[in-house]
């Protein structure tokens, strides 16, 4: 787990990098040389700003006033730096690669490779919208803050996790969907190139969630397909709140301890079974002394626990270093994506009917995802059953993909070929 790549400093040589700093310098000197290579090109400096004004200022106004806000602080409130995410970086490099490789496959299939660098950003806008709404209906109460605007903020947060591949696939297709049908381009054949570009983005993005820690699987015994992750990650989290990574198991509804492990911080510090749990909170004492040179999310908490009438406490120097290990549920996923992306991309699809090799990687995917979430254990059961809502949302994808099979053989084939008018280079 890397969540954070890199941490821009909040100050070099006593000045703020953001905000009115080092980084408004840059963008003011940059706007100098755009200005003297005008001039050398015989425009003036008012021309250059009347026709370049929202660039350049959007982008004071987002030096000056956004990025400072989204600065990671530590526990006294104290800006220390803006934290390159290792889950954003995964997400542009797979953004990057299925883009490249639509456009290499479009060119196969007789599309002006301009078509994907225009269909890109719509697609892309509308793929993340709908993921991190996705993942936002689903998860609304961990965004729900003091304020409206501390809520907006939490939930703008897509570069630190929290996308669902689901919404990405929903809201990118929606989105490029009302492009091709503004420039009247043939949409299944689209689709056929475009689709399987999508699973190469899913198997990198889905490293980029083992940087981060999330989309991680169930317990597991300690091999070479389990994933041990740190502290402060979701695993190391959760398995604190189940009592599990301090050696003790309870049933939630009695609050009774069903078992103790040998050897474990439980059982050294005298807790046994049938034994009830009180409360396990988080200890905030460790707090008073931890650094303030890093951001607060990386200082460590102590655990209490209240058994039976006694407190107990363990400090964070005595938990453990890492969870137990999980199922390696992000990278089974990234393999099989690419799997699916080589298997589609082999595909003879010229010589099948427009619209089958999109099916087939909605069916594909639909039965690769409903499998995967029999090893992940962060979605719980939806509509009273225990299906979670990616399963459900597979069991309907691959009922569409089905269908869709189904009535693009029954309809008479599509003989015509991609006409020069439908390509952007000839409007």
């Amino acid at each position: 787990m890397q969540r954070t790549l890199l941490l821009i400093p909040h100050e070099i040589a006593g000045i703020p990098v953001f905000g009115v700093g080092w980084l408004l310098v840059a963008i003011l000197g940059a706007l100098g040389i755009r200005v003297l290579i005008g001039k050398l090109q015989g425009a003036s400096a008012l021309d250059i700003l009347s026709r370049e004004w929202l660039l350049w200022g959007l982008m004071t106004a987002g030096v000056v006033m956004v990025l400072p806000r989204v600065e990671l602080t530590n526990l006294d409130g104290a800006p220390v730096g803006m934290a390159i995410r290792g889950y954003g970086v995964m997400l542009l490099t797979a953004v990057g690669s299925a883009v490249y490789l639509a456009a290499y496959r479009a060119k196969r299939r007789g599309f002006d490779t301009e078509l994907i660098y225009s269909v890109a950003p719509w697609a892309f806008a509308g793929g993340i919208l709908g993921a991190r709404v996705f993942f936002v209906i689903q998860y609304r109460e961990q965004f729900i803050a003091d304020t409206w605007a501390e809520t907006l903020v939490n939930m703008l947060k897509f570069t630190e996790g929290g996308l669902v591949v689901y919404g990405s696939f929903i809201g990118g297709i929606l989105a490029g969907s009302i492009y091709l049908y503004r420039k009247k381009l043939p949409w299944l054949k689209f689709g056929d190139v475009i689709v399987p570009c999508m699973f190469l983005g899913v198997f990198i993005g889905r490293l980029g969630c083992v940087m981060n820690g999330c989309c991680y699987g169930g317990r597991c015994d300690d091999n070479a397909m389990a994933l041990k992750f740190p502290p402060n990650s979701p695993v190391y989290e959760d398995q604190i709140r189940s009592g599990e990574l301090l050696g003790f198991r309870y049933d939630p509804q009695t609050r009774r301890i069903t078992s103790v492990s040998s050897g474990s911080l439980a059982d050294r510090a005298g807790i046994r079974r049938d034994q009830k749990l009180a409360t396990l909170t988080p200890d905030f004492t460790p707090l008073a002394t931890a650094s303030r040179d890093i951001p607060a999310e990386d200082a460590r908490l102590g655990v209490v626990a209240t058994i039976d009438g006694k407190r107990y406490r363990w400090s964070p120097s005595e938990l453990p270093k890492t969870a137990l290990p999980v199922f390696a549920a992000q990278i089974l996923s990234s393999i099989t994506s690419l799997l699916l992306c080589i298997g589609l991309c082999l595909i003879p699809d010229s010589r099948l009917r427009d619209g089958t090799v999109m099916m087939l990687g909605f069916a594909g995917y639909a039965i690769l995802r409903f499998v995967l979430e029999l090893i992940r254990v962060d979605e719980s059961g939806q509509f009273g059953t225990s299906l979670s809502i990616s399963q459900w949302v597979s069991v309907f994808v691959l009922s569409g993909a089905l269908i869709g099979l189904f009535l693009i053989f029954r309809l008479p084939p599509n003989k015509s070929g991609i006409r020069a008018a439908d390509t952007p280079a000839a409007e």
